[in-house]
């Protein structure tokens, strides 16, 4: 049933779009062309994004900042295995996606640190590239604490999916 959704929208689409007397097609190309430069002017923010995530990584911060931040993840009640997770899933989903990977991997899917790491996953976002995209689009100057607040959300959520996880 998942499988024909896209197609149903499509079709559904199509045939309103027939019945208003509105050329679909033309609309289309019309609405991929005013993408292009927003897209333009989003792409510096999006590689900027990239190269962060992999610096960090790579450089071997991530795990000095895991083993530091370790006792504070433990005492409330994050699993160490997660900590890197956690870490890197505000800047970038494809990394959270390789890092659940891994503790799938490790410690199993069915395990209390993969349930963990799934919840966080499914119930926290990629804030950093979420908001350099939002806020490269729009004219909003007054950002000064929704980077903060978000990041306390994403803690928030992890310590709440870890104390749900422990008693499924």
């Amino acid at each position: 049933m998942v499988d024909l959704f896209i197609p149903l929208f499509i079709g559904i689409v199509l045939i309103y779009a027939v019945i208003k007397g509105v050329d679909a097609y033309s609309s289309f190309v019309k609405g991929a062309k005013g993408a292009l430069p927003l897209m333009a002017s989003l792409l510096p923010f999006i590689i900027a994004m990239f190269v962060a995530v992999e610096l960090f990584r790579n450089s071997g911060l991530s795990g000095y900042l895991c083993n530091f931040l370790a006792p504070v993840f433990r005492w409330v009640g994050i699993p160490p295995e997660v900590c890197e997770l956690t870490l890197i899933r505000p800047f970038s989903s494809n990394a959270g996606y390789v890092l659940l990977r891994d503790i799938y991997a490790q410690y199993g899917v069915d395990s209390y640190i993969g349930n963990c790491a799934s919840v966080i996953m499914g119930s926290t976002d990629t804030i950093f590239y979420v908001s350099s995209i939002y806020f490269a689009s729009t004219n909003v100057k007054k950002t000064l604490l929704t980077i903060p607040i978000a990041l306390l959300c994403n803690v928030s959520c992890a310590i709440l999916a870890c104390f749900c996880c422990r008693f499924i």
